[in-house]
């Protein structure tokens, strides 16, 4: 079976005679298509008319935004060690039905020494005039957590002017904070610098072999000044509210590309899953 909303072009299939998930989606009404297909090559389908809204507190979107999903099912996901970061890792990833919430997520596993660290992203589009941003997934910690020093997930943009915008943000388990990236030199010379932000966030201390739903919501301008909004850990919200330049001159063609990066503490192996990773931009 398979579900898609709206006119997205991705099916996410569930390997089952029954769908049983829950998906994020923004305010509005939205159209829900279902899809079986039987062993004999049968197949048939059906809409469903539903319509969204939010709870107090929850994240915003408006009906118009633009909406890639399941990023997560994407199979040209890459991976390499963060040399600039010391240490050292390697990586593998690929998708897997268990754990998962829609039946299929997508598994990173990281080995690492000296505080390695790993990075693993993917480009999902093409947009360089929209200007806020709503990333949202879910996150699944194997146990144990004791050795998983950050989770950092972050998108970047190509802008109109050819820089490109990188929103870093990661939940900082070195200083028991949410961090934000801001380029502390200029964009052809770029000085990339983690900021501490005033709320708290360490990810051992999100419950092991659970999934944790992490929305972060953020804006820029045309000279690529962030303002870091709000960020929401299993629907509740976290006010960042800090607004800095991290516009970086590195080249790159038109894309948008998401990173999740696990970071380690000592020597040892982390193992990760997102699912249902979705971008609105608007």
């Amino acid at each position: 079976m398979g579900y898609s909303f709206d006119n997205s072009p991705s099916t996410t299939i569930v390997y089952g005679t029954s769908i049983n998930t829950s998906v994020s989606a923004a305010n509005g009404s939205h159209t829900l298509h279902v899809k079986a297909w039987g062993n004999g090559g049968g197949a048939c389908d059906t809409d469903v008319a539903i319509n969204v809204s939010a709870p107090a507190n929850a994240a915003v979107v408006p009906s118009t935004a633009i909406s890639v999903s399941n990023i997560d099912d994407l199979g040209s996901w890459q991976l390499s060690n963060d040399s600039a970061a010391g240490g050292w890792s390697t990586g593998a990833t690929g998708l897997v039905g268990s754990p998962s919430r829609s039946g299929s997520a997508r598994e990173f596993v990281t080995s690492f020494t000296n505080n390695g660290n790993e990075r693993f992203w993917v480009s999902f589009g093409d947009d360089n005039t929209s200007s806020n941003f709503l990333y949202d997934t879910w996150v699944y910690i194997q146990s144990p957590n004791t050795q998983l020093a950050n989770i950092e997930m972050d998108m970047n943009q190509t802008m109109p002017n050819g820089q490109t915008a990188i929103f870093g943000f990661q939940c900082d388990g070195w200083n028991g904070t949410w961090d934000y990236t801001k380029n502390a030199g200029t964009p052809q010379n770029p000085v990339d610098t983690w900021v501490k932000s005033n709320q708290a966030c360490n990810p051992r201390q999100w419950s092991v072999n659970a999934w944790h739903h992490v929305q972060v919501a953020y804006a820029r301008d045309n000279s690529g000044n962030i303002n870091y909004q709000t960020v929401w850990l299993d629907d509740v919200p976290q006010a960042i509210n800090a607004t800095v330049n991290s516009a970086f001159a590195l080249g790159w063609a038109p894309s948008l590309v998401t990173n999740l990066q696990v970071d380690g503490i000592g020597n040892g192996q982390a193992i990760v899953y997102i699912d249902n990773l979705t971008v609105y931009r608007w």
